[in-house]
Protein backbone atom coordinates (compact mmCIF):
# COMPACT_ATOMS: atom_id res chain seq x y z
CA UNK A 1 0.00 0.00 0.00
CA UNK A 2 1.27 3.48 -0.85
CA UNK A 3 1.66 5.78 2.14
CA UNK A 4 -0.42 8.93 1.95
CA UNK A 5 1.70 12.01 2.45
CA UNK A 6 0.44 14.79 4.70
CA UNK A 7 -0.80 17.79 2.79
CA UNK A 8 -0.24 21.32 4.08
CA UNK A 9 -3.70 22.93 3.77
CA UNK A 10 -2.22 26.44 3.58
CA UNK A 11 0.13 25.48 0.74
CA UNK A 12 -2.67 23.70 -1.10
CA UNK A 13 -4.93 26.72 -0.68
CA UNK A 14 -2.23 29.03 -2.03
CA UNK A 15 -1.85 26.84 -5.10
CA UNK A 16 -5.60 26.88 -5.61
CA UNK A 17 -5.67 30.68 -5.37
CA UNK A 18 -2.96 30.90 -8.01
CA UNK A 19 -5.01 28.70 -10.31
CA UNK A 20 -8.17 30.72 -9.66
CA UNK A 21 -6.31 33.96 -10.46
CA UNK A 22 -5.73 32.61 -13.95
CA UNK A 23 -9.44 31.95 -14.57
CA UNK A 24 -10.33 35.32 -16.18
CA UNK A 25 -7.29 35.07 -18.43
CA UNK A 26 -8.00 31.47 -19.38
CA UNK A 27 -11.47 32.63 -20.41
CA UNK A 28 -10.05 35.71 -22.16
CA UNK A 29 -7.42 33.92 -24.26
CA UNK A 30 -9.06 30.57 -24.97
CA UNK A 31 -9.12 29.99 -28.76
CA UNK A 32 -7.14 33.21 -29.25
CA UNK A 33 -3.81 33.51 -31.09
CA UNK A 34 -0.83 34.75 -29.05
CA UNK A 35 2.43 35.38 -30.91
CA UNK A 36 5.58 34.96 -28.80
CA UNK A 37 9.02 36.13 -29.90
CA UNK A 38 11.66 33.88 -28.37
CA UNK A 39 15.33 34.77 -28.20
CA UNK A 40 18.17 36.23 -26.17
CA UNK A 41 19.27 34.70 -22.86
CA UNK A 42 16.10 32.59 -22.67
CA UNK A 43 17.64 30.51 -25.49
CA UNK A 44 21.07 29.98 -24.01
CA UNK A 45 20.25 28.20 -20.73
CA UNK A 46 19.00 24.61 -20.92
CA UNK A 47 16.81 25.19 -17.87
CA UNK A 48 15.16 28.25 -19.42
CA UNK A 49 14.67 26.44 -22.74
CA UNK A 50 12.86 23.65 -20.91
CA UNK A 51 10.73 26.13 -18.94
CA UNK A 52 9.80 28.01 -22.12
CA UNK A 53 8.84 24.78 -23.91
CA UNK A 54 6.66 23.78 -20.93
CA UNK A 55 4.95 27.19 -21.04
CA UNK A 56 4.16 26.77 -24.74
CA UNK A 57 2.77 23.27 -24.16
CA UNK A 58 0.68 24.56 -21.25
CA UNK A 59 -0.81 27.32 -23.41
CA UNK A 60 -1.76 24.81 -26.06
CA UNK A 61 -3.32 22.37 -23.60
CA UNK A 62 -5.53 25.06 -22.00
CA UNK A 63 -6.90 26.08 -25.38
CA UNK A 64 -4.72 29.06 -26.33
CA UNK A 65 -3.18 29.10 -29.84
CA UNK A 66 0.50 30.04 -29.37
CA UNK A 67 2.70 30.90 -32.36
CA UNK A 68 6.45 31.20 -31.72
CA UNK A 69 8.87 33.29 -33.81
CA UNK A 70 12.55 32.91 -32.93
CA UNK A 71 15.84 34.50 -33.79
CA UNK A 72 19.25 33.28 -32.68
CA UNK A 73 21.83 36.06 -32.56
CA UNK A 74 24.16 34.49 -29.94
CA UNK A 75 24.15 31.11 -31.69
CA UNK A 76 24.77 32.72 -35.09
CA UNK A 77 27.73 34.68 -33.70
CA UNK A 78 29.14 31.52 -32.12
CA UNK A 79 28.91 29.55 -35.37
CA UNK A 80 30.45 32.37 -37.42
CA UNK A 81 33.35 32.50 -34.97
CA UNK A 82 33.85 28.74 -35.21
CA UNK A 83 33.97 29.03 -39.00
CA UNK A 84 36.33 32.05 -38.86
CA UNK A 85 33.78 34.26 -40.62
CA UNK A 86 34.07 37.80 -39.19
CA UNK A 87 30.97 39.39 -37.66
CA UNK A 88 30.41 43.06 -38.33
CA UNK A 89 27.60 45.18 -36.92
CA UNK A 90 26.40 48.58 -38.15
CA UNK A 91 23.73 50.48 -36.31
CA UNK A 92 22.85 47.40 -34.30
CA UNK A 93 22.35 45.20 -37.38
CA UNK A 94 24.53 42.28 -38.41
CA UNK A 95 26.12 42.82 -41.83
CA UNK A 96 25.24 39.60 -43.65
CA UNK A 97 27.13 38.68 -46.80
CA UNK A 98 26.52 35.65 -49.01
CA UNK A 99 28.76 33.44 -46.86
CA UNK A 100 27.14 34.59 -43.62
CA UNK A 101 23.53 34.14 -44.80
CA UNK A 102 24.22 30.42 -45.34
CA UNK A 103 25.32 30.18 -41.71
CA UNK A 104 22.29 32.19 -40.53
CA UNK A 105 19.93 29.83 -42.34
CA UNK A 106 21.77 26.76 -41.05
CA UNK A 107 21.65 27.94 -37.43
CA UNK A 108 18.08 29.27 -37.40
CA UNK A 109 16.29 26.70 -39.54
CA UNK A 110 18.60 23.70 -39.15
CA UNK A 111 19.65 23.94 -35.51
CA UNK A 112 17.54 26.17 -33.23
CA UNK A 113 14.17 25.47 -34.83
CA UNK A 114 14.25 21.65 -34.59
CA UNK A 115 15.72 21.82 -31.07
CA UNK A 116 12.83 23.99 -29.88
CA UNK A 117 10.27 21.84 -31.67
CA UNK A 118 11.71 18.76 -29.95
CA UNK A 119 11.57 20.39 -26.51
CA UNK A 120 7.92 21.35 -26.93
CA UNK A 121 7.13 17.90 -28.31
CA UNK A 122 8.55 16.31 -25.17
CA UNK A 123 5.16 17.31 -23.70
CA UNK A 124 3.16 15.73 -26.54
CA UNK A 125 2.97 15.82 -30.34
CA UNK A 126 2.24 19.55 -30.48
CA UNK A 127 4.83 21.61 -32.33
CA UNK A 128 5.85 21.86 -35.95
CA UNK A 129 8.78 23.81 -37.39
CA UNK A 130 8.45 26.41 -40.14
CA UNK A 131 10.73 28.91 -41.80
CA UNK A 132 9.66 32.32 -43.03
CA UNK A 133 10.60 30.92 -46.43
CA UNK A 134 8.01 28.13 -46.28
CA UNK A 135 4.86 28.41 -48.43
CA UNK A 136 5.27 32.15 -48.93
CA UNK A 137 4.86 32.91 -45.22
CA UNK A 138 7.17 35.95 -45.28
CA UNK A 139 8.32 38.21 -48.09
CA UNK A 140 11.30 40.48 -47.47
CA UNK A 141 13.11 43.44 -49.00
CA UNK A 142 16.67 44.50 -48.34
CA UNK A 143 17.36 47.40 -46.05
CA UNK A 144 20.31 49.52 -45.14
CA UNK A 145 20.95 51.49 -42.00
CA UNK A 146 21.82 55.15 -41.39
CA UNK A 147 24.68 55.74 -38.96
CA UNK A 148 25.72 59.34 -38.22
CA UNK A 149 23.81 60.51 -41.25
CA UNK A 150 25.50 58.03 -43.62
CA UNK A 151 23.62 55.15 -45.31
CA UNK A 152 25.35 51.78 -44.96
CA UNK A 153 24.66 48.59 -46.91
CA UNK A 154 23.93 45.54 -44.74
CA UNK A 155 24.07 42.89 -47.45
CA UNK A 156 21.49 40.12 -47.09
CA UNK A 157 19.52 41.84 -44.33
CA UNK A 158 15.92 42.89 -44.81
CA UNK A 159 12.51 43.76 -43.45
CA UNK A 160 9.39 41.62 -43.61
CA UNK A 161 7.16 43.58 -45.98
CA UNK A 162 4.45 40.98 -46.59
CA UNK A 163 2.96 38.07 -44.69
CA UNK A 164 0.69 35.30 -45.90
CA UNK A 165 -0.80 33.92 -42.67
CA UNK A 166 -2.43 30.91 -44.35
CA UNK A 167 0.42 28.44 -43.58
CA UNK A 168 0.07 29.35 -39.88
CA UNK A 169 -3.73 29.12 -39.97
CA UNK A 170 -3.38 25.64 -41.49
CA UNK A 171 -1.13 24.48 -38.65
CA UNK A 172 -3.36 26.02 -35.98
CA UNK A 173 -6.43 24.38 -37.51
CA UNK A 174 -4.63 21.04 -37.22
CA UNK A 175 -4.05 21.70 -33.50
CA UNK A 176 -0.33 22.35 -33.86
CA UNK A 177 2.00 24.98 -32.42
CA UNK A 178 3.89 26.67 -35.29
CA UNK A 179 7.51 27.57 -34.49
CA UNK A 180 8.89 29.96 -37.10
CA UNK A 181 12.52 30.88 -37.84
CA UNK A 182 13.13 34.51 -38.86
CA UNK A 183 14.38 34.06 -42.42
CA UNK A 184 12.55 35.57 -45.40
CA UNK A 185 12.84 35.15 -49.17
CA UNK A 186 14.08 38.26 -50.98
CA UNK A 187 11.16 39.46 -53.12
CA UNK A 188 13.47 41.44 -55.40
CA UNK A 189 16.09 38.70 -55.85
CA UNK A 190 14.38 35.31 -56.35
CA UNK A 191 16.30 32.44 -54.83
CA UNK A 192 17.99 34.67 -52.24
CA UNK A 193 17.28 34.68 -48.51
CA UNK A 194 17.31 37.57 -46.05
CA UNK A 195 18.18 37.72 -42.37
CA UNK A 196 15.25 39.59 -40.81
CA UNK A 197 14.83 41.01 -37.32
CA UNK A 198 12.84 38.48 -35.29
CA UNK A 199 11.09 41.16 -33.20
CA UNK A 200 9.77 42.88 -36.33
CA UNK A 201 8.88 39.55 -37.96
CA UNK A 202 6.87 38.49 -34.89
CA UNK A 203 5.06 41.83 -34.89
CA UNK A 204 4.19 41.60 -38.60
CA UNK A 205 2.95 38.03 -38.11
CA UNK A 206 0.84 39.03 -35.08
CA UNK A 207 -0.86 41.74 -37.15
CA UNK A 208 -1.48 39.38 -40.09
CA UNK A 209 -2.95 36.73 -37.77
CA UNK A 210 -5.10 39.30 -35.93
CA UNK A 211 -3.54 37.98 -32.72
CA UNK A 212 -4.87 39.02 -29.34
CA UNK A 213 -1.41 39.53 -27.88
CA UNK A 214 2.26 39.80 -28.81
CA UNK A 215 4.83 38.80 -26.18
CA UNK A 216 8.52 39.65 -26.76
CA UNK A 217 11.10 37.95 -24.54
CA UNK A 218 14.03 40.22 -23.66
CA UNK A 219 17.09 40.24 -21.40
CA UNK A 220 15.74 42.95 -19.06
CA UNK A 221 12.71 43.18 -16.74
CA UNK A 222 10.93 45.59 -19.09
CA UNK A 223 11.05 49.14 -20.40
CA UNK A 224 12.81 51.75 -18.29
CA UNK A 225 11.67 55.33 -18.82
CA UNK A 226 15.01 56.62 -17.54
CA UNK A 227 17.65 53.92 -18.02
CA UNK A 228 19.77 53.00 -16.02
CA UNK A 229 17.51 54.19 -13.19
CA UNK A 230 15.98 50.86 -12.13
CA UNK A 231 13.14 52.65 -10.33
CA UNK A 232 11.86 53.91 -13.68
CA UNK A 233 10.43 50.57 -14.85
CA UNK A 234 7.18 51.14 -16.76
CA UNK A 235 4.53 48.45 -16.34
CA UNK A 236 1.86 49.85 -18.68
CA UNK A 237 1.66 52.53 -21.35
CA UNK A 238 -0.40 53.47 -24.37
CA UNK A 239 0.85 53.70 -27.94
CA UNK A 240 1.06 57.50 -28.02
CA UNK A 241 3.21 57.53 -24.87
CA UNK A 242 5.55 54.93 -26.36
CA UNK A 243 5.76 56.80 -29.68
CA UNK A 244 6.88 59.91 -27.81
CA UNK A 245 9.46 57.97 -25.74
CA UNK A 246 10.91 55.93 -28.61
CA UNK A 247 13.68 58.31 -29.79
CA UNK A 248 15.07 58.56 -26.24
CA UNK A 249 15.30 54.83 -25.58
CA UNK A 250 18.50 52.82 -25.32
CA UNK A 251 19.40 51.56 -28.80
CA UNK A 252 18.96 47.85 -28.03
CA UNK A 253 15.42 48.43 -26.79
CA UNK A 254 14.25 50.42 -29.82
CA UNK A 255 13.61 47.42 -32.16
CA UNK A 256 11.65 45.59 -29.45
CA UNK A 257 9.50 48.57 -28.52
CA UNK A 258 9.00 49.44 -32.20
CA UNK A 259 7.73 45.90 -32.71
CA UNK A 260 5.24 46.38 -29.85
CA UNK A 261 4.14 49.75 -31.22
CA UNK A 262 3.68 48.39 -34.74
CA UNK A 263 1.64 45.48 -33.38
CA UNK A 264 -0.86 47.51 -31.37
CA UNK A 265 -1.24 50.16 -34.09
CA UNK A 266 -1.83 47.27 -36.52
CA UNK A 267 -4.76 45.91 -34.51
CA UNK A 268 -3.19 43.58 -31.91
CA UNK A 269 -4.94 44.30 -28.60
CA UNK A 270 -1.81 44.34 -26.45
CA UNK A 271 1.93 43.77 -26.70
CA UNK A 272 4.35 43.08 -23.87
CA UNK A 273 8.08 42.79 -23.36
CA UNK A 274 9.05 40.44 -20.56
CA UNK A 275 12.23 39.12 -18.97
CA UNK A 276 13.08 35.83 -20.64
CA UNK A 277 15.63 35.10 -17.92
CA UNK A 278 12.80 34.41 -15.45
CA UNK A 279 11.50 30.81 -15.67
CA UNK A 280 7.85 30.61 -16.80
CA UNK A 281 7.68 34.36 -17.41
CA UNK A 282 5.33 33.72 -20.35
CA UNK A 283 2.69 32.15 -18.08
CA UNK A 284 3.09 34.88 -15.46
CA UNK A 285 2.56 37.57 -18.10
CA UNK A 286 -0.49 35.96 -19.67
CA UNK A 287 -2.32 34.48 -16.69
CA UNK A 288 -1.83 36.94 -13.83
CA UNK A 289 -3.36 40.33 -13.12
CA UNK A 290 -0.09 42.28 -12.85
CA UNK A 291 1.92 40.42 -15.49
CA UNK A 292 5.69 40.61 -15.36
CA UNK A 293 7.01 43.14 -17.87
CA UNK A 294 5.88 46.22 -19.78
CA UNK A 295 2.53 46.11 -21.58
CA UNK A 296 1.60 48.38 -24.48
CA UNK A 297 -1.98 48.97 -25.63
CA UNK A 298 -3.47 51.18 -28.33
Amino acid sequence: MTDLQDTDPAAASAKALTLIESLPWLRRFRDQVIVIKYGGNAMVSEELQDAFAADIAYLRYVGVKPVVVHGGGPQISSMLNRLDIPSEFKGGYRVTNTEAISVVRMVLTGQINPQLVAKVNAHGPLATGLSGEDAGLFGGRRRGVVVDGVEHDLGRVGDVVQVDPQPIHDQLAAGRVPIVSSIAPDLDHPGHSLNVNADAAASALAVALKASKLVVLTDVPGLYADWPNRDSLVSHLVADELREMLPRLESGMIPKMTACLDAVTGGVESAAIIDGRVPHSVLVEIFTQKGIGTEVVA
